[in-house]
């Protein structure tokens, strides 16, 4: 993954901003630096504070590459020593939504750190049944069917979320 400075995005090798981030082989160590330093930067230059434990689960869930629960993340932050009462888990996950550093996959009521921090998108996910991987793609609610619906009624959509559930390219391989 790459992060582009130009955009404010990261983005996987080679840069195509249609292309899934999530299924494939990259870097990683380079990722977790790369989007936690541009998390940093933003909050400094946006004025909000990225707590310990902020920075903390935002860094779980860039290691993961894969949805946690706000429990299981509560109990990785035990193991690192912070709080362990469920208020400390939701307010850092609430800040990192509302900022754009994460998002929450409804379908498995947990969060996945966003593959395109400060760029205004609406994500689509690909979520694996089997190993729980989740990939992260540009979607277009605006066009296709759903944009000529709202369009038709009259509807201005702000919003929408797009989740998919089948079998990531390793579980495929080993089915």
């Amino acid at each position: 993954m790459i992060w582009n400075n130009m955009t404010s995005e990261i983005r996987s090798t080679p840069a195509d901003d249609t292309a899934p981030v999530g299924f494939h082989d990259h870097d990683h160590e380079y990722c977790v630096e790369t989007a936690l330093a541009a998390a940093e930067a933003r909050c400094k230059e946006d004025g909000l504070r990225l707590t310990p434990v902020r920075r903390k689960v935002f860094e779980m869930l860039l290691q993961e590459h894969r949805a946690l629960g706000a429990y299981a993340i509560l109990d990785l932050l035990r193991e690192a020593g912070f709080g362990s009462q469920p208020p400390v888990a939701y307010r850092a996950l609430d800040f990192l939504v509302q900022n754009g550093f994460v998002h929450k996959i409804e379908r498995l009521n947990a969060f996945v750190a966003c593959s395109h921090p400060g760029a205004v998108h609406s994500p689509a996910f690909m979520i694996c049944r089997k190993c729980d991987a989740v990939a992260e793609a540009q979607s277009a609610p605006t066009k296709g069917v759903l944009g000529a619906a709202a369009r038709a009624a009259g509807f201005e959509i702000e919003r929408t979320v797009v989740e998919a559930e089948g079998l990531c390219p390793d579980c495929t391989e080993k089915a």
